[in-house]
């Protein structure tokens, strides 16, 4: 807490009514000639958002991508940056939510590096620790046009779904964060209601994660999540409510705060056991299972990881209780009753809390298992396979 190195990569944040006519200036700034637009089809073909980004492009438009599909599938991302190399691309402009902008990323690091994708991903050797490729070519700035909160927004990191059914490929580049983010008023208000929410409980169950791991952190990251948490909670049940753009702006900045937790020395995908636990199997099956969607996911799994690996962190169990108004009973049953408590605060917002409900079927749970403990981020000194049985049990709780 007393000793920690703080980094801040430089970026511009374009916030509120009108956000985007600031888009000219930014290209201007960073020299583009030829703008590629990155996006999935329903920001291409529902929203005005692709043609306004060209209106404002103006010449230095130079095309667009436009089927990136959820949770970034691999085959999608190499097709992008296929396209982005053939439009002589010297900038990319992500426009949509988590996975077009962590697409965004992956083509960028296509554009420069040689190799395979596969080559170029966290390399995972029998029995050793997980090793990150560095990858040292210059990369073509990146402006992310938000049109939902995500964390996503401001990382050098990206997981993209393999199109085949196995782990993530994970890819890390520090100069892949981008240069500019909008959160243009407008953009953020053409996200359907069920989207904003859904990507909402995702940012907010990220602050609620790290709730329970604010007293050991460094005064700069205990700051940042404590006022995520505020606005975060403040904002989420705004979020259904389709006029209401200062809560997705706050939800943004929600996550803004989450990446700059990182940034001044917090480790917030490993704050904990359940942190851990719920990422490492949340992002497993969502890979597996395109029904589910990650807010939801992490919000269904967290009561059963309390039940399961509580115990190891309680602590950090009492403080996210805390966070939700959860009242603490010292009892040998305490874990079970905390984890109950959790799972009910979850279900009054509506959320589903069984992976049956989504049509999960259990014969996914052994996959599942063996692609999270090949998640780098939950899990970097590979800690998880001692408890491979408690890692069964909780998908089984939450079925």
């Amino acid at each position: 807490m007393d000793t920690f190195s703080s980094i801040t990569p430089a970026v511009r944040i374009h916030a509120g009514t009108g956000a985007l006519e600031r888009l000219p200036r930014e290209l201007e700034r960073l020299g583009v000639r030829r703008a590629f637009a990155l996006c999935g089809r329903s920001v291409a073909t529902r929203t005005p958002l692709l043609d306004r980004v060209a209106a404002l492009a103006g010449a230095r438009h130079a095309g667009a991508y436009t089927a990136l599909g959820k949770d970034a599938p691999l085959d999608d991302v190499v097709a992008a940056a296929e396209q982005a190399r053939a439009a002589g691309a010297d900038c990319l402009v992500a426009i949509g939510a988590g996975s077009v902008l962590k697409a965004g990323r992956v083509v960028a690091i296509l554009l420069a590096e040689s190799g395979s994708p596969a080559s170029l991903a966290t390399q995972y050797p029998p029995g050793q620790p997980p090793v990150s490729p560095r990858l040292r070519a210059p990369k073509v700035p990146i402006i992310n046009i938000l049109t939902a909160a995500t964390s996503a927004q401001h990382r050098g990191g990206a997981a993209l779904k393999d199109t085949a059914g196995g782990p993530r490929l994970e890819f890390f580049d520090p100069k892949t964060r981008p240069a500019a983010i909008f959160w243009d008023a407008d953009a953020l208000l053409t996200a359907p209601p069920a989207l904003a929410r859904s990507t909402g409980l995702g940012v907010f169950w990220r602050a609620l994660m790290n709730a329970g791991a604010v007293r050991e952190a460094n005064p700069l990251v205990q700051a940042s999540r404590l006022h995520a948490l505020a606005l975060a909670r403040a904002a989420l049940p705004r979020m259904a409510d389709a006029r209401d753009a200062r809560a997705r702006i706050d939800m943004c900045a929600a996550a803004l705060l989450q990446n700059r937790d990182e940034d001044d020395g917090g480790r917030p995908m490993d704050a904990h056991w359940i942190a851990r636990v719920v990422y490492a199997l949340g992002a497993a099956l969502f890979n597996q299972a395109g029904q589910l969607d990650q807010g939801t996911t992490h919000a269904l799994l967290t009561g059963p990881a309390v039940r399961h690996f509580g115990g190891l962190c309680p602590q950090a169990v009492t403080d996210i209780a805390q966070a939700l108004s959860i009242g603490i009973e010292d009892a040998p049953d305490g874990m079970d009753r905390i984890g109950e408590a959790v799972g009910q605060w979850f279900t009054r917002l509506g959320i589903p809390m069984r992976l049956r409900d989504f049509g999960v079927s259990p014969d996914l749970f052994p996959a599942v298992v063996d692609h999270a403990l090949q998640n780098f981020n939950a899990d970097r000194h590979r800690e998880l396979s001692r408890h491979r049985p408690r890692l069964v049990a909780v998908l089984n709780d939450a079925y």
